[in-house]
Protein backbone atom coordinates (compact mmCIF):
# COMPACT_ATOMS: atom_id res chain seq x y z
CA UNK A 1 0.00 0.00 0.00
CA UNK A 2 1.55 2.93 -0.93
CA UNK A 3 1.77 6.02 1.58
CA UNK A 4 0.59 9.32 0.43
CA UNK A 5 1.21 13.10 1.83
CA UNK A 6 -1.68 15.37 2.35
CA UNK A 7 -0.55 19.46 3.88
CA UNK A 8 -2.59 21.62 6.42
CA UNK A 9 -0.07 24.16 6.26
CA UNK A 10 3.14 22.90 7.88
CA UNK A 11 1.57 19.89 8.89
CA UNK A 12 1.72 16.74 7.03
CA UNK A 13 -0.49 13.90 6.98
CA UNK A 14 0.33 10.57 5.64
CA UNK A 15 -2.94 8.22 4.35
CA UNK A 16 -3.59 5.26 1.92
CA UNK A 17 -6.81 4.33 0.17
CA UNK A 18 -8.23 1.07 -0.89
CA UNK A 19 -10.70 0.75 -4.14
CA UNK A 20 -11.27 2.85 -7.35
CA UNK A 21 -11.61 6.39 -8.12
CA UNK A 22 -15.08 7.14 -8.60
CA UNK A 23 -16.52 5.05 -5.89
CA UNK A 24 -18.22 6.63 -2.89
CA UNK A 25 -15.85 8.44 -0.89
CA UNK A 26 -15.16 7.24 2.26
CA UNK A 27 -12.85 9.09 4.91
CA UNK A 28 -11.68 6.45 8.34
CA UNK A 29 -10.65 8.80 11.27
CA UNK A 30 -8.91 6.75 14.48
CA UNK A 31 -8.95 7.44 17.74
CA UNK A 32 -6.65 8.81 19.91
CA UNK A 33 -3.01 7.67 19.77
CA UNK A 34 -3.58 5.00 17.16
CA UNK A 35 -2.03 4.92 13.83
CA UNK A 36 -4.47 4.36 10.84
CA UNK A 37 -3.66 0.65 11.11
CA UNK A 38 -6.16 0.33 13.40
CA UNK A 39 -8.57 0.22 10.29
CA UNK A 40 -8.08 -3.31 9.67
CA UNK A 41 -6.82 -3.93 6.09
CA UNK A 42 -9.72 -6.83 5.48
CA UNK A 43 -12.44 -4.38 6.61
CA UNK A 44 -11.14 -1.39 4.36
CA UNK A 45 -10.48 -3.75 1.51
CA UNK A 46 -14.60 -5.00 2.15
CA UNK A 47 -15.68 -1.48 2.33
CA UNK A 48 -13.83 -0.73 -1.07
CA UNK A 49 -15.52 -3.93 -2.68
CA UNK A 50 -18.83 -2.61 -1.42
CA UNK A 51 -18.35 0.54 -3.74
CA UNK A 52 -16.29 3.03 -1.62
CA UNK A 53 -13.12 4.64 -2.10
CA UNK A 54 -11.70 4.43 0.99
CA UNK A 55 -9.07 6.53 2.96
CA UNK A 56 -7.87 6.11 5.95
CA UNK A 57 -5.00 8.71 7.36
CA UNK A 58 -2.74 8.68 10.67
CA UNK A 59 -4.25 11.88 12.87
CA UNK A 60 -1.74 14.84 13.67
CA UNK A 61 0.75 13.04 16.33
CA UNK A 62 0.50 9.80 15.27
CA UNK A 63 2.09 7.39 12.75
CA UNK A 64 3.86 8.83 9.69
CA UNK A 65 1.81 12.17 10.38
CA UNK A 66 3.93 15.50 11.46
CA UNK A 67 4.41 14.94 15.73
CA UNK A 68 4.64 18.11 17.80
CA UNK A 69 6.49 18.83 21.07
CA UNK A 70 9.82 19.74 22.43
CA UNK A 71 11.29 21.13 25.04
CA UNK A 72 8.46 23.55 26.13
CA UNK A 73 5.81 20.51 25.72
CA UNK A 74 3.72 21.30 28.71
CA UNK A 75 1.04 19.03 27.28
CA UNK A 76 3.14 16.64 26.50
CA UNK A 77 4.83 15.85 29.87
CA UNK A 78 2.11 16.21 32.25
CA UNK A 79 -0.14 13.05 33.34
CA UNK A 80 -2.97 11.75 31.16
CA UNK A 81 -5.44 12.82 33.89
CA UNK A 82 -4.33 16.50 33.49
CA UNK A 83 -4.82 16.52 29.70
CA UNK A 84 -8.22 15.00 30.61
CA UNK A 85 -8.75 17.83 33.09
CA UNK A 86 -7.08 21.04 30.58
CA UNK A 87 -3.95 21.27 32.36
CA UNK A 88 -1.02 22.32 30.24
CA UNK A 89 -0.45 24.18 27.24
CA UNK A 90 -1.43 21.69 23.97
CA UNK A 91 0.09 23.23 20.86
CA UNK A 92 -2.86 22.84 18.97
CA UNK A 93 -7.00 22.40 19.69
CA UNK A 94 -9.46 19.79 18.14
CA UNK A 95 -10.20 21.92 15.65
CA UNK A 96 -7.07 20.98 14.01
CA UNK A 97 -7.99 17.45 13.88
CA UNK A 98 -10.99 18.34 12.00
CA UNK A 99 -8.76 20.98 9.67
CA UNK A 100 -6.69 17.86 8.97
CA UNK A 101 -9.10 15.56 7.64
CA UNK A 102 -10.59 18.61 5.23
CA UNK A 103 -6.95 18.21 4.43
CA UNK A 104 -6.64 14.66 3.20
CA UNK A 105 -9.73 15.28 1.09
CA UNK A 106 -9.22 18.37 -0.36
CA UNK A 107 -5.72 16.25 -1.66
CA UNK A 108 -7.81 13.67 -3.11
CA UNK A 109 -9.99 15.75 -5.02
CA UNK A 110 -12.95 15.40 -2.63
CA UNK A 111 -15.60 17.96 -2.14
CA UNK A 112 -18.20 15.91 0.24
CA UNK A 113 -17.38 12.48 1.51
CA UNK A 114 -19.24 10.10 3.87
CA UNK A 115 -16.75 9.84 7.74
CA UNK A 116 -16.57 7.57 9.68
CA UNK A 117 -14.26 7.69 12.90
CA UNK A 118 -13.75 5.25 15.89
CA UNK A 119 -13.77 6.33 19.31
CA UNK A 120 -11.85 10.02 19.28
CA UNK A 121 -12.18 9.83 15.53
CA UNK A 122 -16.20 9.63 16.28
CA UNK A 123 -15.51 13.56 17.80
CA UNK A 124 -13.87 14.38 14.86
CA UNK A 125 -16.70 12.98 12.80
CA UNK A 126 -19.44 14.90 14.98
CA UNK A 127 -17.43 18.34 14.52
CA UNK A 128 -17.19 17.92 11.07
CA UNK A 129 -20.74 17.33 10.25
CA UNK A 130 -21.57 20.77 12.53
CA UNK A 131 -18.96 22.96 11.61
CA UNK A 132 -18.20 21.67 7.63
CA UNK A 133 -22.00 20.45 7.06
CA UNK A 134 -21.67 20.59 2.98
CA UNK A 135 -17.93 18.33 2.97
CA UNK A 136 -20.35 14.99 4.84
CA UNK A 137 -22.07 12.92 3.41
CA UNK A 138 -22.95 10.61 6.25
CA UNK A 139 -21.38 9.51 9.46
CA UNK A 140 -20.81 6.78 11.07
CA UNK A 141 -19.58 7.26 14.54
CA UNK A 142 -18.33 3.99 16.64
CA UNK A 143 -17.21 2.99 19.98
CA UNK A 144 -18.81 6.85 20.48
CA UNK A 145 -20.52 9.78 22.44
CA UNK A 146 -21.74 13.16 21.60
CA UNK A 147 -18.60 15.20 21.29
CA UNK A 148 -17.84 17.60 24.27
CA UNK A 149 -15.03 19.54 25.82
CA UNK A 150 -17.24 19.19 29.04
CA UNK A 151 -16.02 16.98 32.03
CA UNK A 152 -19.48 15.60 31.96
CA UNK A 153 -18.90 13.50 29.04
CA UNK A 154 -16.87 11.39 31.75
CA UNK A 155 -20.01 9.67 33.19
CA UNK A 156 -19.85 7.98 29.41
CA UNK A 157 -16.49 6.50 30.08
CA UNK A 158 -15.18 3.61 32.01
CA UNK A 159 -11.45 4.70 33.13
CA UNK A 160 -10.75 1.27 34.63
CA UNK A 161 -8.62 0.00 31.36
CA UNK A 162 -6.69 3.09 31.18
CA UNK A 163 -5.95 2.46 35.24
CA UNK A 164 -5.06 -0.55 34.15
CA UNK A 165 -2.50 0.32 31.39
CA UNK A 166 -1.28 3.22 33.32
CA UNK A 167 -0.19 0.47 35.90
CA UNK A 168 2.53 -1.86 33.60
CA UNK A 169 5.80 -1.36 32.71
CA UNK A 170 7.45 -2.19 29.37
CA UNK A 171 11.48 -1.79 28.14
CA UNK A 172 11.54 1.14 25.37
CA UNK A 173 13.06 -1.59 22.96
CA UNK A 174 10.71 -2.88 20.10
CA UNK A 175 10.14 -6.44 21.88
CA UNK A 176 8.53 -4.49 24.75
CA UNK A 177 7.36 -1.41 23.02
CA UNK A 178 5.33 -4.80 20.78
CA UNK A 179 4.23 -6.26 23.62
CA UNK A 180 2.44 -3.07 25.48
CA UNK A 181 0.34 -2.85 22.13
CA UNK A 182 -0.82 -6.19 21.90
CA UNK A 183 -1.76 -5.62 25.68
CA UNK A 184 -3.48 -2.53 24.62
CA UNK A 185 -5.85 -4.33 22.16
CA UNK A 186 -6.08 -7.23 24.28
CA UNK A 187 -7.76 -4.80 26.88
CA UNK A 188 -9.98 -2.98 24.81
CA UNK A 189 -11.26 -6.13 22.95
CA UNK A 190 -14.42 -8.12 24.15
CA UNK A 191 -13.87 -10.80 26.91
CA UNK A 192 -16.13 -12.89 25.20
CA UNK A 193 -13.79 -13.77 22.01
CA UNK A 194 -12.87 -10.82 19.11
CA UNK A 195 -9.75 -10.96 20.45
CA UNK A 196 -7.13 -11.71 17.28
CA UNK A 197 -3.51 -12.64 18.86
CA UNK A 198 -1.89 -12.97 15.57
CA UNK A 199 -3.49 -9.56 13.83
CA UNK A 200 -2.85 -7.84 16.90
CA UNK A 201 1.41 -8.58 16.77
CA UNK A 202 1.47 -7.96 13.23
CA UNK A 203 -0.18 -4.29 13.67
CA UNK A 204 1.86 -3.36 16.43
CA UNK A 205 4.94 -4.82 14.85
CA UNK A 206 3.99 -2.42 12.13
CA UNK A 207 3.32 0.56 13.88
CA UNK A 208 6.35 0.25 15.45
CA UNK A 209 8.32 0.34 12.72
CA UNK A 210 6.46 2.99 11.47
CA UNK A 211 6.79 5.14 14.39
CA UNK A 212 7.30 3.70 18.07
CA UNK A 213 4.17 4.68 20.73
CA UNK A 214 4.86 8.43 21.98
CA UNK A 215 2.96 8.79 25.24
CA UNK A 216 3.47 12.53 25.18
CA UNK A 217 1.85 12.35 21.76
CA UNK A 218 -0.92 10.83 22.89
CA UNK A 219 -1.49 13.49 26.02
CA UNK A 220 -1.02 16.35 23.22
CA UNK A 221 -4.18 15.21 21.48
CA UNK A 222 -5.96 14.28 24.62
CA UNK A 223 -5.51 17.81 25.83
CA UNK A 224 -6.47 19.31 22.52
CA UNK A 225 -10.17 18.36 23.11
CA UNK A 226 -10.17 20.58 26.51
CA UNK A 227 -8.26 23.37 24.68
CA UNK A 228 -11.49 23.67 22.11
CA UNK A 229 -13.13 27.07 22.88
CA UNK A 230 -15.68 26.68 19.47
CA UNK A 231 -19.11 25.66 20.44
CA UNK A 232 -20.81 21.74 19.40
CA UNK A 233 -23.88 21.45 19.25
CA UNK A 234 -24.20 18.02 17.96
CA UNK A 235 -28.10 18.06 17.27
CA UNK A 236 -27.52 20.09 14.13
CA UNK A 237 -26.03 16.70 12.74
CA UNK A 238 -28.53 16.75 9.66
CA UNK A 239 -27.01 13.97 7.71
CA UNK A 240 -27.68 10.23 8.01
CA UNK A 241 -25.98 9.10 11.28
CA UNK A 242 -25.14 5.47 12.43
CA UNK A 243 -24.00 5.03 15.64
CA UNK A 244 -22.10 1.26 16.15
CA UNK A 245 -21.66 0.34 19.73
CA UNK A 246 -19.81 -3.22 20.66
CA UNK A 247 -21.97 -4.60 23.75
CA UNK A 248 -18.66 -5.94 25.05
CA UNK A 249 -16.98 -2.32 25.42
CA UNK A 250 -14.75 -2.05 27.76
CA UNK A 251 -14.37 1.80 27.93
CA UNK A 252 -17.23 3.25 26.41
CA UNK A 253 -20.85 2.97 28.88
CA UNK A 254 -23.34 2.20 26.85
CA UNK A 255 -24.96 5.51 27.75
CA UNK A 256 -22.31 7.22 25.70
CA UNK A 257 -24.59 5.68 21.94
CA UNK A 258 -27.80 6.17 23.40
CA UNK A 259 -27.20 9.71 24.29
CA UNK A 260 -25.68 10.53 20.75
CA UNK A 261 -28.61 8.73 19.05
CA UNK A 262 -31.22 11.05 21.29
CA UNK A 263 -29.45 14.11 19.96
CA UNK A 264 -29.27 13.16 16.33
CA UNK A 265 -32.15 13.32 14.86
CA UNK A 266 -32.86 10.39 12.66
CA UNK A 267 -29.57 8.60 13.77
CA UNK A 268 -29.51 4.63 13.56
CA UNK A 269 -28.55 2.78 16.77
CA UNK A 270 -26.52 -0.82 16.07
CA UNK A 271 -24.81 -2.88 18.69
CA UNK A 272 -22.70 -5.81 18.35
CA UNK A 273 -22.70 -8.42 20.60
CA UNK A 274 -18.55 -9.42 21.43
CA UNK A 275 -17.86 -6.66 20.18
CA UNK A 276 -15.29 -4.11 22.20
CA UNK A 277 -13.51 -1.12 21.53
CA UNK A 278 -12.26 -2.22 18.55
CA UNK A 279 -13.72 -4.14 15.59
CA UNK A 280 -13.33 -7.68 15.04
CA UNK A 281 -13.98 -9.26 11.85
CA UNK A 282 -17.36 -11.14 12.95
CA UNK A 283 -18.78 -8.15 12.38
CA UNK A 284 -17.46 -6.31 9.34
CA UNK A 285 -19.96 -8.02 7.02
CA UNK A 286 -23.33 -6.17 8.66
CA UNK A 287 -20.83 -3.26 9.19
CA UNK A 288 -20.51 -2.57 5.65
CA UNK A 289 -24.41 -3.49 4.76
CA UNK A 290 -25.06 -0.80 7.54
CA UNK A 291 -22.46 1.71 6.29
CA UNK A 292 -23.44 1.35 2.59
CA UNK A 293 -27.22 2.13 3.26
CA UNK A 294 -25.78 5.52 4.51
CA UNK A 295 -24.89 6.16 0.93
CA UNK A 296 -28.50 5.34 -0.15
CA UNK A 297 -29.79 7.35 2.82
CA UNK A 298 -27.67 10.75 1.76
CA UNK A 299 -29.12 10.79 -2.13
Amino acid sequence: MTVKIARNGDVELAYETFGEEGGEPLLLIMGLGHQMLLWPDGLCEALAAAGFHVARFDNRDSGLSTHFGGPDDTAGRQKWWQALLGGGRPPYSAVAFTDDALAVMDALGWSSAHVAGASMGSAICQMLAVWHPRRVRSVTAMMTMPASASLTALRHIRLGPAFKMGGRRYTDDREGQVQRLVDVFRLVASPEGSFDEPWAREVAERCYDRRPFDPAAERRQLAAGRATRQTLDVSRIAVPTLIVYGECDPMVRPSGPRALHRKVRGSRLVTYPRMGHNLPPHMWGSLVEQMSAQVRLST
